[in-house]
């Protein structure tokens, strides 16, 4: 019997008490099967008291309804034959049916060996209803258990919106026995523990046992929860702020937004949203520092994806480069299969100018965010909320409304950068090019890219989030009131205005 976390406790440790209702048939043992492999199968239900490697069925988490599929490891080491993945694709299918989220725990070495290429193909039956059940726009949560490898972890072990690890758990593709075996040396040690991982994006977040049905009750009641109601009057005239407070010029504007006093997009969470549940990474072995993303329950009422540009991170030496922007286009696809809003905060000093980023592809991925944000169907605001230099912003920009802190300001390079091609190197005329340039948050509301402003002085950090927060829950619920072909049209067109003549 193994000494880890078995599938009835786990399920007991995470849903609420006495909600679970098993979803499965009893599975008897083939009679044309290698004998030696009855007696196997035989030994492990006598061991773990299960009938197969897997369980599913309906519980609730906090009161919410949500379907579990759970790996049983002491069952020959959670693997998957045919008659468990037969019951995978069952509950799978099951819970898209009736509508539930899901949440998969696995605990497996992979394939079941004693039945072959036959069990190991059984990962594409089971990927293949999984993609059913996201896009049906259900949630699907995964809690990888220590060991997580081989075709489970190819498969329905990384296909999860939210990804979270038993602490310490081994996961990986590659069994370290197996790596030794062919290279006669023992794996790296730590390369694939739950922290590393994390470390490198691939997961979210490591979460004990124990606080794993707290955190899937707050995915759910974020993800699930219906807007509060949201009075959508139209929003107050800007005002001038004092005159000790207000810049008068661009470049004042752009002085500004470089103070390092100024607030983020961590502020702006943490003042304007009652729950936030950080994610991790692109999901692909990529993390930045210079991007926050995020789950987020707004105050106000309404929940959405974020994923924000930390300027102060980038200044530390982190500008937003090619893995910056996939993870950027890990929340477009996130909250599209969710069916969530999208909010994007802009506040970047410039994207990375290095040799490394141009061979990342930097240029390609600036395009293909700006494609996703066109062509998402969520309702989205973008946020302008300081520096807004280059493609790096322009990445973050296209959305069904833009609301802009009235200090910001967008442009094709940072002014001094636009001095040095216009005046030969010399960046002295960076204030004169500022304004001339157009690049203020005044001079894009003019123009019709900016739809509100929000009044500074920003020294008041609480109440400028929260004005913040409460201009993006108002146009949140306008766009989501609108079809998509109004949305559709209007993104296309915010930036359509006729040459000067």
């Amino acid at each position: 019997m193994s000494s880890r976390t078995t599938a009835m406790s786990l399920i007991q440790a995470v849903l609420d008490d006495g909600s679970f209702t098993t979803w499965d048939e009893p599975i008897g043992v083939p009679a044309a099967i290698d004998p030696g492999y009855a007696d196997t199968l035989e030994r492990a239900r006598a061991s773990t008291g299960e009938d197969e490697a897997v369980l599913t069925g309906s519980g609730t988490v906090d009161g919410m309804p949500v379907a579990v599929i759970v790996s049983e490891f002491g069952f020959l080491g959670g693997s998957v034959g045919v008659a468990c993945a037969n019951r995978i694709v069952t509950g799978i299918r099951r819970a898209t049916a009736e509508g539930l989220p899901l949440l998969a725990a696995p605990a497996s070495g992979g394939t079941r060996m004693q039945e072959g290429t036959i069990a190991f193909l059984q990962m594409v039956r089971i990927t293949a209803v999984i993609v059913d059940h996201k896009n049906a726009g259900l949630p699907y949560l995964v809690y990888l258990r220590d060991p997580t490898t081989g075709g489970v972890f190819a498969s329905w072990g990384s296909l999860g919106h939210i990804t979270v690890a038993e602490p310490g758990a081994l996961i990986g593709f590659l069994g370290p026995r197996v790596y030794q075996a062919l290279n006669q040396r023992p794996f790296p040690e730590g390369v694939q523990r739950a922290e590393n991982l994390a470390a490198h994006g691939i997961i979210d977040a490591v979460v004990p046992v124990a606080d794993l049905g707290s955190l899937a009750a707050r995915v759910l009641r974020i993800i699930q929860s219906p807007p509060d109601p949201v009075r959508t009057a139209e929003p107050a005239a800007v005002r001038d702020p004092e005159p000790a407070r207000m810049p008068r010029s661009t470049w004042d504007s752009v002085r500004s937004t470089r103070d390092a006093r100024r607030p983020g997009v961590r502020h702006v969470l943490r003042h304007g949203a009652s729950d936030v549940i950080p994610l991790s990474g692109t999901s692909e072995g990529e993390q930045h520092p210079g991007i926050l993303t995020a789950l987020a329950r707004l105050t106000g009422g309404i929940s959405c994806v974020v994923v924000g540009q930390d300027r102060h991170t980038q200044r530390r030496g982190d500008p937003i480069g090619p893995a910056a922007l996939r993870q950027v286009r890990r929340c477009v696809r996130l909250a599209g299969e969710l069916r969530l809003p999208l909010v994007t905060v802009i506040d970047t000093p410039g994207a990375a100018l290095t040799p490394d980023a141009e061979e990342g592809g930097l240029g390609g991925e600036i395009a293909r965010c700006l494609a996703d944000l066109i062509e998402l169907r969520s309702p989205t605001v973008s946020v302008l909320l300081g520096e807004g230099a280059g493609g790096g912003a322009l990445a973050l920009l296209p959305a069904d409304r833009i609301v802009a802190a009235e200090n910001s300001w967008l442009a094709p390079l940072p002014p001094e950068g636009a001095s040095a091609i216009l005046h030969r190197g010399d960046t002295s005329f960076a204030p004169v090019i500022a304004r001339q340039q157009g690049i203020g948050a005044r001079d894009l509301a003019r123009e019709g890219v900016i739809d509100e402003f929000i009044a500074e002085p920003y020294d008041d950090v609480p109440a400028f989030a929260a004005s913040l927060a409460g201009a993006i829950v108002r146009h949140l619920a306008e766009a989501t009131a609108e079809p998509w072909s109004t949305r559709a049209r209007r993104r296309a067109e915010r930036f359509a205005r006729p040459l000067p003549r």
